[in-house]
């Protein structure tokens, strides 16, 4: 039979890591990494400041938490749909709904906002910067790159460079939205275009270049 004590003990820790990750998140948004402190985030949570400390050691491995868990929520979706493609029956119409589900991860706003957050610390914090591009761009790339290499196999794009492809296909699908997002917020750059419009074009443009040529 498990130890009641023990079960409420754990529920009780996750609760309160959870509320210390909501409180950071919120925070370091709002207030920027460095105008954060440990005191403001354990208040927020309403926990004491040893907790936070007893939780994640100190306030650099709390914003790599909340970065990596916002990481691996919005990436998922999106990198279960790139390893489906390569297996695709109709590859413009799969490219465009992975187009679309692409350009939406990319300018959700938590997405966006940890964005700017990163690379304004990228100089105090490398490490924090490199996981993010680690886990996010590389990571997509690498993705988009394998699946198009099993479709280069098929024959359902030329036999060309796996990764190029790759390159040109996530930056005529995010390239300028991202930098817009950047500069004025994912909603913004999403109230700007047609975003299913847009990746239907993107698309149209990739595949120009990359379907084989029928003789």
């Amino acid at each position: 039979m498990p130890d009641v004590t023990d079960t409420a003990t754990l529920n009780r820790s996750e609760q309160k890591r959870r509320a210390i990750l909501a409180a950071g998140h919120e925070l370091f948004l709002k207030q920027g990494y460095q105008g954060t402190t440990v005191d403001q985030i354990a208040a927020k949570a309403q926990v004491s400041k040893q907790t936070v400390y007893k939780q994640f050691g100190d306030k650099e491995e709390l914003v790599f938490d909340i970065v990596s868990a916002v990481l691996e929520n919005a990436a998922a979706p999106v990198l279960e749909r790139i390893a489906a493609l390569a297996e695709t029956t109709d590859l413009e119409g799969d490219l465009a709904e992975l187009a679309v589900e692409y350009l939406h991860t990319v300018l959700a706003e938590p997405v966006t906002q940890l964005r700017r957050l990163v690379i304004a610390e990228a100089g105090r914090l490398p490490r924090l910067a490199e996981m993010y591009y680690r886990r996010a761009p590389a990571t997509t790339l690498e993705a988009l790159a394998g699946t198009f290499g099993r479709l280069n196999d098929r024959g359902l794009l030329r036999d060309t460079d796996p990764s190029m492809a790759a390159d040109h296909f996530a930056f005529l699908v995010v390239g300028r939205p991202i930098d817009q997002a950047l500069f004025f917020g994912g909603t913004r750059a999403k109230a700007d275009i047609d975003p299913a419009h847009y990746a239907r074009h993107a698309v149209e443009v990739f595949l120009a270049a990359y379907r084989p040529t029928v003789y």
